[in-house]
Parts: structure tokens; sequence; C-alpha cells
């Protein structure tokens, strides 16, 4: 487990050098649920989500030995920019692995930032073979997306806010694919609020983190396209933390179709007035989907990126057909 006091050395560490989000009452979802709805808009972070912590919160932690050396990690888009973005910044260098399977606004957006970008295979498990490579023959430091500490506990920052703002949180909704974010915000709500509870949304394509839970073990899934493309991937294996953290952290779990995530974007731009993708938008599309039951108090939803293609939002704003189901 990544204890409170990890969390909170990493909340000292990064918060000079991350955005402070806000917190935004919904009056639409609250009137839909019953409850108050709060957004946490960490979509709003420089690099366009949420894992410019994780990623800070890791490269700071680094010697300068070790960062001369160059960082290296698998990503789906989101935390390959975070890291070639904080290495950038502080005078390293970041190697990102993708599969074929991310879109090209995220890779490009990597290659801005002047992060070395490998495309292998169709799979992140894929991906992850090069990176393995890079590190034994190159010496690269790795920071994987989400089973690391440093990771994790920068990741967890964000439930320290949520309980400094919200001290009566009930629910926290939480997209969850690897499980960096989850085990990360859960420790530190579950650490002040233990009787809050803490429920994970992904989409109902691939969903490694929940195929591993009903398991009882991490397991093998096939990647498939979505409209959640930042939640793919696999969780590892031979994963030492996310997992048996999201196992007993997390009180639910739910899956959402792709007309549903679709929904949620909409919703966002439509009401919010925020543009999202669509592994940001997964909190609100459960609750538009009537897929969290006994809401009774304060709930927090966290919206994880916006970097969606924007010709793909325009499509999904004007309705036309996205959906993904029954494709591979």
């Amino acid at each position: 487990m990544v204890d409170i006091g990890a969390i909170q050395d990493a909340h000292s560490r990064i918060k000079e050098h991350i955005n402070s989000t806000p917190f935004v009452g919904s009056p639409t979802l609250s009137a839909i649920c019953g409850a108050p709805i709060i957004l946490k808009s960490e979509h709003l972070q420089t690099t366009g989500s949420f894992k410019i912590r994780g990623a800070t919160n890791a490269i700071l932690s680094l010697s300068e030995a070790e960062r001369a050396r160059g960082v290296i990690a698998v990503s789906t888009g989101n935390h390959g920019r975070a890291l070639a973005h904080t290495a950038r910044a502080v005078g390293s260098k970041a190697t990102i692995c993708m599969s074929r399977l991310v879109p090209e606004n995220k890779v490009s957006e990597i290659r801005r930032l002047g992060a070395d970008v490998r495309i292998i295979g169709n799979s992140q498990d894929e991906a992850q073979e090069e990176v393995e490579r890079l590190v034994l023959d190159k010496g690269r430091i790795l920071l994987p997306p989400f089973d690391h500490s440093d990771i994790i506990a920068g990741q967890g920052t964000i439930g320290i806010e949520i309980v400094e703002a919200i001290p009566d949180v009930a629910t926290v909704l939480i997209p969850v694919s690897g499980g960096g974010l989850a085990a990360g915000i859960a420790a530190a709500v579950k650490t002040f609020r233990p009787h809050a509870r803490v429920i994970g949304v992904s989409m109902e394509r691939g969903a490694a983190m929940k195929a591993s839970l009903d398991a009882g073990q991490p397991v093998l899934v096939e990647e498939l396209r979505t409209l959640a493309d930042a939640l793919g991937g696999g969780i590892g294996l031979d994963n030492k933390l996310t997992f048996s953290m999201c196992q007993t952290l997390l009180d639910d779990f739910v899956l959402l179709s792709e007309s549903e995530i679709a929904a949620g974007i909409r919703h966002a731009y439509d009401k919010e007035r925020e543009i999202l993708e669509g592994s940001g938008v997964v909190g609100i599309a459960a609750l538009l989907a009537g897929k969290v039951a006994g809401l009774h108090g304060p709930t927090a939803v966290v919206l994880t990126g916006r970097n969606i293609d924007m010709e793909l939002h325009r499509r999904i704003i004007c309705g036309m057909n996205n959906s993904l189901e029954g494709e591979k």
C-alpha cells in the first residue's frame, strides 16, 4: 500500500509545479441525481490530464544522475504527454512507447514536447516489451503509468484536495485503467473519510482492472478500440501495487457502453461547457446512465482529461454514430 504520508509528501513536492484545479458544482447533474454533484476539473492541468501529478512527483523524486539517464514508459497517451512535459522541464529526456491504438493527436503532442516516440504493436502489453528492452540496453529509468509508488502518490494528491474542499464527501467517482489514480485517491479519501464510498468507472470494452478484480488476480484482456482510449491496456500480470489497493479500497465498480460514454461527452459540452475525452467523462456518464445508486450526500466526480481528437468530438456532439460496440 502507498500510505497517506507518501501522498502528503507528494502534495508538498508537486504543488508549485501543477495547476490548482477547481471544484465546480453541477446544478444539472445534482438535479438529475438528487444529491450535490461536484466536478473536480483535472482536465485543466497543463498537459490536459491528471497524469501530470504522478509524472511530476516521480521525476522530482529522482536523483540528478537518474534524470541524466532519461526516463521511459509505456503509455496510452496522457502519461506519455505528462512525462515528456516534466522531463523537458528538468532537463531530462523521455522515451514513450505506445501501441497503434493510441490516437494520433496524442502521439503528435508527445513528439512536440521532445520525447523519443516508439510505436510498437497493437496493445499496451506489446509496447511494454520495447520499454523493457530499452531499460536493459540503454539504462533508461522506468516510470510506468500506474504501478509505481511515486506515481500513485502523485495521483493521490487529488484525494487530499477532495477531502479538503468537500469535508463531508460521501461518494467519489474515479476513472480506472491500471488503477494508479483510483488507488491513490482512495487511499487518501479513506484515510480521512473512511465511510465515504469510492467507486471505479471504466468502459465495457477491455476494462482490465475490473476483469482482474472479478478473477481475484491480474489477468490479461484483449485491448479494443474505445471512446475511452486512455483507459485501455492491461494492469500487468506481475502487478505489485494497484491491483491489491483497488481490491482493498474500491467499494464498487461501474462499466459503461460506448453509447453511454458518448452521452457523457455530449452532456459535458452541452451542460457543463467542458470539452472532455471519453476516459475523462466516465464519471459523468455513469451518473447519467443511472449506474450509481444510493447517492445521499456530496459526490465528487473526477474529470481526468480533455485530450480528445477534436474531429471525433465534433462528430459526437453532432450526434453522428460513433459507437464502437461490436467492433474489434
